[in-house]
């Protein structure tokens, strides 16, 4: 090394592998002359530079400014290299081994270099299916270990040819290093059959596919992270029968659309919701359902909106190229079980569900749903996070740079699980509903994997304080099997903890006043709660005001049987003689009056498998089944609460609308929220013969104006600056809005999930910087 050359050792920290980052760095350090050598390892990249003080300067400053498209870099440590090795050249050397520290980058969409191969017929991959570069396509959904190499994907299985071997070694081919990089010659192939294993369509098997679905076939897609089954939206027969065969007779049905020109016949796509439908995450985004055609009624029975996604892979791109309407393409799996994954598993389990399986040979390591946002009050929320944005960590806030590994397991419905380890939580795909044995199943695989993947050893054991959660009881026997600490967390308190990390909020932060509003948690006294109004710091909470407990007759039935809360109610707020009397004419009280009212007042006043609950939740489901929707049974959860939204009147609700109110008492030093008026005002209306849309319109009118005038006063009463909104409620984009600017308009700082869900998917990020929080200030 001469007098005037000066070298360094750089490292990356972040999303920094199966980006393209080696090749960014060898084409930089090329053209400023430098020398030395990049590489992986399990820290992130390490960069050997040798040059002048001023030539490495202009290469870290390129890498900040201008990082490969799907890289985010976290820290760049620069460290003086007395002793460098002979370097003649620049070079991108193999990886090495250690202990991982690095990330692994969500699946990405095909970008538009990609997709201009596939479609043009003079390129080597003209309608190949399994195109992608460094820039996009498959990285958590085919991983096996870090660092990130072919060997360690299920892309290993196929030896590349000499032409895609030539571009994977060529530097200044976008494709260098790309893993998962294949051909027609060399990588995996795609095919059709159906249920006896005859092959169909071999010519043009995605042709073939298109021609099915127009007859009205149901076609189970194998994708990159799970299989699908598609069908013709626009056709009412095909849909139906495929809610029949998949046993999913209510809920919304996701789509697939060529492009925003065609989502905007069926649905508003404004500037901020295209971005998210051509983001490399491409999403399921939730739009409003306004256009001049119309879908299939059976795709979104009771709904005004629309879950619509652009292509994300060459497959999807191809085939809806082939068609000029939209798709349904929902999870492949029976009902509330997980999606299947591989080929023998969706043999199996879509068998009479499916007509045709178009399958390919590249195994699906990591189970992926697609993920779903919605713009919300002028941000992007995301109601499920799973493909294109899991697992990209989330970097603690100050305070918790010395936090010790912890693992934290979630909650029961919507689960996700959370990774503590070097100032970073690494938060799990959706996992799914874990009263289902075979998500469990799942959630337990992928939880070994994940930590195979991020050589993650706990310390600690966080888990949900409902005894009966099967992720409380795994935790509770993983933490005895290895003699580790457990740490039972309060449900609500870890909604706002998400919420605080998010925002990065420092461990020392001022308490916020959290309004929680779900079905229901475990509480700190031991009752079942879910309309909390809470002040928090990250350590600990206070409950300062609540909903009024009301029992939930039958216990776990009245999350699935509406009726049975708008009883509990009544029988709350009324004697049920006067109501049968008063209003006997209402097909309400008379539907009531076919239930066996006496066994339900004895279980009622006896308390008899009848746990009260302050839940949010189960006061919409009581107001639906009031107005008649889902008044017997809703067949998935949030269903009433999702069609009671789909009712209002958008145009006469606010804080000045005509809205029902409550009344608030002070027991046993809390704010009580009490909801007896609201159903005078209901039973009334009903009488009036007003109409449901006006009913759900000033029921949601009514709780907006009654939680933010209660967080109003505990904020001036406990000198708190800050709300934090958190709960499955405020996945209602009437409610988050309504609060969030009645709030902001008095000067308050309002902050709710964006990054992760405001339902119990972010519940393990909680749970997570509760026990850190808790662990670090107890030094």
């Amino acid at each position: 090394m001469s007098a005037q050359q000066y070298a360094e050792r750089i490292r990356v920290r972040g999303l920094v592998q199966g980006v393209g980052f080696r090749p960014t760095v060898w084409n930089l350090a090329t053209n400023f002359n430098l020398l030395g050598a990049v590489w992986n390892d399990a820290e992130g990249v390490l960069i050997d530079a040798v040059g002048t003080l001023q030539q490495i300067s202009q290469l870290i400053k390129s890498l900040e400014q201008t990082p490969p498209p799907l890289a985010k870099i976290d820290s760049i440590e620069r460290f003086p290299l007395v002793e460098p090795p002979d370097y003649s050249s620049f070079a991108i050397i193999e990886s090495q081994g250690g202990k991982i520290q690095t990330g692994i980058v969500p699946d990405a969409a095909t970008c538009k270099d990609c997709l201009d191969d596939i479609m043009d017929m003079s390129n080597r991959r003209y309608g190949y299916a399994f195109t992608n570069c460094t820039h996009c396509g498959p990285r958590l959904s085919i991983v096996r270990s870090i660092p990130y190499d072919r060997a360690t994907t299920s892309m290993a299985a196929f030896q590349q040819c000499d032409d895609c071997l030539s571009e994977y070694r060529d530097p200044a081919d976008r494709r260098f290093h790309a893993q998962p990089n294949a051909c027609p010659v060399c990588g995996p192939k795609l095919w059709l059959e159906d249920d006896s294993g005859q092959l169909h369509g071999t010519h043009d098997v995605i042709q073939h596919v298109a021609d099915l679905i127009h007859s009205g076939a149901i076609i189970a897609i194998k994708g990159i992270g799970g299989v699908h089954l598609a069908c013709n939206a626009l056709n009412n027969d095909a849909v139906a029968k495929l809610r029949s065969r998949k046993r999913r007779y209510h809920k919304a049905f996701a789509l697939m659309a060529k492009d925003t020109a065609m989502i905007r016949r069926f649905a508003r796509v404004g500037v901020d919701e295209a971005d998210l439908l051509e983001s490399v995450a491409a999403p399921i985004v939730v739009l409003d359902q306004v256009g001049a055609e119309q879908l299939a009624p059976a795709v979104a029975p009771g709904q005004n909106t629309l879950g619509f996604m652009l292509p994300y892979t060459p497959l999807h791109h191809l085939l809806m190229n082939k068609l000029d309407y939209p798709i349904v393409l929902t999870s492949g799996n029976q009902s509330d079980e997980p999606q299947v994954i591989s080929n023998e598993t969706a043999r199996e389990k879509l068998s009479g569900i499916a007509d045709y399986w178009l399958l390919h040979d590249r195994d699906i390591v990591n189970r992926l749903d697609d993920s779903v946002v919605r713009w919300v009050d002028g941000k992007r929320c995301i109601l499920r996070r799973a493909r294109g944005y899991a697992p990209a960590p989330l970097s603690l806030p100050e305070g918790f740079e010395h936090v010790p590994s912890i693992l934290a397991l979630g909650g029961e419905l919507k689960n996700t699980f959370c990774l503590i380890t070097q100032n970073r939580a690494i938060i799990s795909q959706h996992m799914g509903d874990l009263e289902n044995a075979a998500t469990l199943g799942e959630y337990q695989r992928t939880l070994a994997l994940y930590s195979e993947l991020f050589e993650h050893k706990p310390d600690v054991i966080a888990i949900d304080r409902h005894p009966n959660y099967l992720s409380t009881q795994w935790g509770e026997a993983r933490a005895f099997e290895y003699e580790i600490p457990l740490v039972k967390v309060q449900h609500h308190h870890a909604h706002i903890a998400s919420v605080m990390a998010e925002h990065g909020y420092a461990l020392d932060s001022h308490p916020v006043l959290g309004i929680a509003l779900d079905g229901l948690g475990m509480g700190g006294d031991g009752s079942l709660w879910g309309g909390e109004f809470l002040k928090v710091t990250y350590a600990d909470y206070e409950r300062l005001g609540h909903f009024k407990p009301i029992p939930m007759l039958g216990g776990a039935k009245a999350m699935y049987e509406p009726w049975r809360n708008t009883l509990a109610y009544l029988l709350s707020g009324f004697n049920w003689e006067d109501i049968t009397v008063h209003y006997a004419d209402l097909q309400l009280i008379q539907f009531l009056q076919l239930k066996p009212i006496s066994n339900l007042q004895q279980m009622f006043e006896r308390g008899l498998n009848s746990p009260s609950a302050s839940s949010c939740g189960r006061l919409f489901d009581a107001v639906a089944a009031a107005i008649g929707v889902c008044r017997d049974l809703a067949s998935h959860e949030g269903q009433a609460a999702i069609e009671l939204e789909a009712l209002v009147d958008l145009s006469a609700i606010g804080h000045h609308a005509e809205c029902y109110g409550c009344r608030t008492e002070r027991v046993d030093g809390k704010l009580v929220l009490d909801w007896q008026p609201l159903w005078v005002s209901i039973l009334d209306d009903l009488k009036k013969g007003i109409s449901a849309s006006a009913i759900s319109t000033r029921f949601h009118s009514g709780i907006i104006q009654a939680v933010t005038n209660v967080a109003l006063r505990l904020c001036k009463a406990h000198t708190l600056k800050t709300v934090a909104l958190s709960g499955g409620v405020f996945q209602n984009r009437i409610i988050l809005e309504g609060v969030s600017q009645g709030l902001r308009q008095r000067g308050l700082t309002v902050i709710c999930p964006h990054l992760l869900p405001a339902n119990d998917g972010g519940l393990s990020l909680g749970q997570a910087v509760v026990v850190a929080a808790q662990r670090l200030l107890s030094r």
